[in-house]
């Protein structure tokens, strides 16, 4: 068993293969937490401790006792009201205007398999693979039940959290804020690492000291956002890619959240992560429930590495689903930068015949196919193909890709409209806008209100009519702005839009998997915006970033490996000079960075050399040989791109048996010292072949020394070793 309970002390043990998590209910009742950290035996209840703290103060039941409180607690669910002062993960108001809750144990319930979330994604395990563990606690005077969940996947060193909370009185609720995770430490000096961007260039690494303040990241933006991703990691001051205590928490979930981390008056620290409290005011009515997104924590005691191939692991096999969740993606041209809006289906047959000749395997029609879209000011919410631009039906282009040898997917950008849009003049109403005021517009466009189950159907029957008029496998999932002017003309309560906003989305996209069980799609809001494990659940690669400069991209796709596995990550091979930087670079160091993710291209081929299209070629047939180990491997960062003149990356199998180390040369000077990579995760005392040159390099000496880069003449310069362990 994962989860063990000392009934007589109280005490929770949950345990994965190399964690231990325990918490703790107090003779009062509260549910105190005692250790999260390396596998352990035994009970950690000694590291509480109480003392007189002056102005912390004391529950009402502990009588005299003012050594008591909850302010110097360590808890698994802190709320405010009950004289914590630290930042609460639940706060309520009553119909009064009061705030405040005081909850305390009632029971917990133990079962096989791993718990689900109506209407939200969340981590799946097959029963012998996880367990659950629900404790419920509650406030009498309100009659407000919450349970807490813990979902377990022991070989995994994964423990999922999530809440019910549930009103069981006469009289609505406010629920003001929900985080779904807290963990809370009764000492560490810890770094807080956050992944901060911006609109093409996204999750940038930024690490600093867990201080005496409330350090807070988040989005009021209606996704998760370029500017901070949905993920925290909290690492002990020497931990590094290798050594050292790191926790990891990821929010499955793809709109608005917050992510606190807090250093309290007694050197405690306290992490915690869930939705979005601005705009956030939920009313419960009697007998409702409310479900809190899921939060995915990890452990190790052996560095960052680990803690992100947890959750590359948990990610890959236990969030992303359907068809192509194990099998290798098809290698894909996106029309966008070969054409922008100027396609029709001469110019699109034309790229599939190029691609089909160089061994590409699917072509993507991006923006500009329907409706009266020749730019983003229109079109947006008229879903019916114009065949007039194209030429031709639906249908006879996609025929003739087929017949090319080539999948064939769309672009689509469901949640949005135009102002200047059939479906607009007609329902005005179904774009969030305040009343009596002009919207404020993005990229030219407003949001459809998906907290609005007609509008939802609505879209929704629009992309099934064209998904229905042709053999299309793949659909690019677009959002191209950030939610503002949260208002609904429809039946729900302003403050609950934003959440179920996201419930609409979730339902559009599980019915859309439902109905094409076999269909890829790729998300994608500008790129990385939305790019979050609650999205992956529905799309199981998403567009990483707009911007394809490779040299860039080495910094993006460096970010996102800390919380995400690369056979998510979408990346493509683009023209130069790149359309969003300008700068040029080889196409051998282009491909070998499109590599590290799904991989595909994003260029007119037909203004290419013959000498470009041969290269091509050798970059498709080395993908499709190394597809297997990319997408399933261990991942390893051997270099920070940020800081280092080079930028290096490893990709291990699971039984050591085969690697891959890419490397891009980011600086280059006169009489440049040669850079060494150390390459990590092989299997030791072994050896390795590399199959280019025949050389064979010791496993412990590639691991201690490296292997050596020595930069030429030419800037940008990339190269690669597939090795393969000799018995």
């Amino acid at each position: 068993m994962a989860i063990m309970i000392n009934e007589a002390e109280k005490i929770f043990s949950i345990h994965t293969k190399n964690s231990t998590y325990q918490m703790k209910v107090d003779a009062y009742g509260f549910l105190l937490h005692l250790y999260y950290g390396r596998r352990a035996n035994g009970t950690a209840d000694y590291l509480l401790t109480y003392a007189d703290r002056g102005f912390s103060g004391n529950p009402y039941d502990v009588g005299q006792d003012r050594t008591y409180s909850l302010d110097v607690l360590p808890q698994e669910f802190p709320c405010r009201g009950n004289g914590d002062f630290r930042s609460p993960a639940l706060d309520v108001k009553d119909e009064n205007g009061v705030y405040g809750c005081d909850l305390r144990f009632t029971g917990y319930q133990l079962s096989k398999g791993k718990y689900r979330i109506p209407g939200l994604p969340a981590v799946y395990a097959e029963d012998d693979e996880a367990e659950t563990l629900e404790i419920t606690l509650a406030d009498d005077t309100l009659q407000l039940e919450v349970c807490l969940f813990y979902g377990v996947l022991p070989a995994l060193d994964i423990i999922t959290r999530s809440v019910r909370i549930r009103n069981n009185g006469a009289k609505t609720i406010f629920l003001e804020k929900v985080l779904s995770a807290c963990l809370d430490f009764v000492g560490g000096n810890f770094d807080l690492l956050t992944f901060y961007g911006r609109h093409a260039m996204e999750r940038n690494v930024q690490r600093t000291a867990v201080t005496h303040t409330c350090q807070r990241i988040g989005s009021r933006r209606g996704t998760s956002s370029h500017q901070y991703n949905p993920l925290l990691f909290l690492a002990t001051k020497d931990a590094t890619e290798e050594h050292g205590a790191c926790y990891a928490m990821s929010f499955v979930y793809s709109g608005g959240f917050q992510g606190e981390a807090e250093r309290d008056q007694f050197n405690q620290t306290r992490m915690m992560l869930g939705l979005c409290e601005e705009q956030f005011s939920y009313p419960l009515p009697p007998d409702a429930v409310f479900y809190a997104p899921e939060v995915i924590m990890t452990y190790s005691g052996k560095g960052l590495a680990q803690v992100s191939q947890n959750l590359h692991h948990c990610i890959r096999h236990h969030v992303c689903r359907g068809h192509y969740r194990d099998i290798t993606r098809p290698i894909l041209v996106n029309s966008w930068e070969a054409s922008y809006f100027n396609i029709n289906g001469q110019t699109i047959l034309d790229l599939a015949r190029e691609a089909a000749g160089l061994g590409v395997e699917m072509l993507v029609m991006d923006d500009g196919w329907f409706g009266k879209r020749d730019d983003d000011n229109s079109g947006l919410g008229d879903w019916s193909v114009n065949e007039e631009k194209l030429g031709c039906s639906l249908k006879e282009l996609v025929d003739n890709i087929n017949a090319l040898g080539l999948k064939f997917g769309i672009w689509f950008e469901p949640e949005m409209i135009n102002e200047d849009s059939e479906l607009y003049r007609a329902h005005p109403d179904w774009a969030l806008a305040h009343p009596g005021r002009k919207p404020v517009r993005g990229r030219g466009q407003l949001v459809l209100d998906f907290s609005r189950r007609e509008v939802v159907d609505a879209i929704f029957r629009q992309v099934c009519d064209i998904l229905d008029q042709a053999n299309i496998e793949y659909l690019k999932w677009d959002i191209n702005r950030s939610i503002c002017n949260v208002y609904t003309h429809g039946e729900k309560a302003q403050e609950t839009v934003l959440y179920d906003y996201m419930l609409g989305l979730y339902d559009f996209l599980e019915r859309l998997l439902a109905r094409y069980p076999n269909l890829l799609i790729e998300g994608c809001s500008g790129g990385g915006g939305r790019f979050d494990a609650g999205m992956l659940y529905y799309t199981p690669q998403i567009w990483c970033s707009d911007n394809t400069d490779a040299i860039d991209r080495t910094k993006i796709q460096y970010g996102t490996s800390f919380g995400y596995p690369i056979s998510t990550v979408g990346s493509h091979v683009s023209a130069v000079p790149n359309h969003q930087t300008g700068r040029s670079v080889s196409l051998k160091t282009r491909g070998i960075v499109a590599m590290a993710g799904t991989f595909g291209y994003e260029l007119d081929f037909g203004r290419l050399s013959p000498e470009e299209k041969d290269e091509i070629r050798r970059q498709i047939a080395m993908y499709k040989k190394l597809a297997g180990l990319i997408q399933s491997g261990d991942y390893y960062r051997l270099s920070n791109p940020h800081t280092d003149e080079v930028a290096a990356w490893g990709i291990v199998s699971e039984d050591k048996e085969e690697v891959l180390i890419s490397a891009v040369m980011l600086e280059t000077h006169g009489n440049m010292p040669v850079s060494y990579i150390k390459v990590r995760g092989l299997s030791a005392d072994s050896f390795y072949l590399d199959e280019m040159t025949q050389k064979v390099y010791s496993s412990n000496m590639l691991m201690e020394s490296g292997l050596p880069v020595m930069a030429g003449l030419g800037a940008y310069q990339a190269f690669y070793w597939h090795l393969k362990k000799q018995v």
